[in-house]
């Protein structure tokens, strides 16, 4: 039974380390500080009823409208997050406001965090798993589901040319726009598997 119990312990620890090292693998050629790059935005709807779905939507791209003139010809994310950080009071009072004119009075909250994110394949990019500082929008409490993309750069509406050009412009090298436009679709599968991966060396260590 002991020598059972250390073939199962062995294997686990075999897989762990086999999972770690295809990780650091996979995380490597997802390019080494992405993630430090990009703001992203994640709204979070009241409920998921129709309506509040669409609430959020609409929240949204007037969240994104806000602060598009503040963030043009920023080419640093850390620049950016300083002036979100400074017009997070001027962008709720904005948000109420809109939420009013469209017949709603849901409380609506911004701060800027870090977040997990999943990877996530969108129409002309895509990011892997980590975590990123994001700009959260919650809705009346955030009981629905939520919306994520692109703060800065403003990827979330952009054409496959305007995400290449929009990428460079927010200072983003060469490697970074090959990687989350999808040039090599191998990066998405490498993106999901360090995901997996890193799940299931959680479950293996942190039991």
């Amino acid at each position: 039974m002991e020598r059972n119990r250390f073939k199962t312990w062995e294997l686990a620890l075999c897989i762990g380390l086999a999972a770690a090292l295809l990780v650091s693998a996979a995380s490597s050629y997802a390019g080494a500080g992405l993630s430090e790059k990009l703001i992203r935005l994640h709204v979070v709807a009241a409920s998921d009823s129709e309506e509040d779905q669409a609430l959020k939507l609409a929240v949204r791209d007037e969240t994104l409208s806000a602060l598009r003139e503040p963030l043009s010809g920023v080419t640093d994310a850390a620049e950016a997050e300083r002036i979100i950080a400074e017009r997070i009071p001027a962008l709720e009072d904005r948000l109420r406001g809109f939420l009013l004119e469209r017949g709603s009075a849901q409380s609506v909250t911004a701060d800027l965090k870090q977040e997990a994110f999943p990877t996530r394949e969108y129409s002309t990019f895509a990011l892997p798993a980590g975590p990123y500082t994001a700009l959260r929008v919650t809705l009346d409490g955030g009981g629905g589901q939520n919306w994520w993309c692109v703060v800065f750069p403003p990827l979330c509406a952009a054409s496959a040319m305007e995400t290449l050009d929009t990428s460079r412009a927010a200072g983003l090298t060469e490697e970074d726009v090959m990687l989350i436009t999808q040039a090599d679709e191998t990066y998405i599968v490498r993106f999901k598997l360090a995901e997996w991966l890193g799940g299931l060396k959680n479950r293996l260590f942190h039991k």
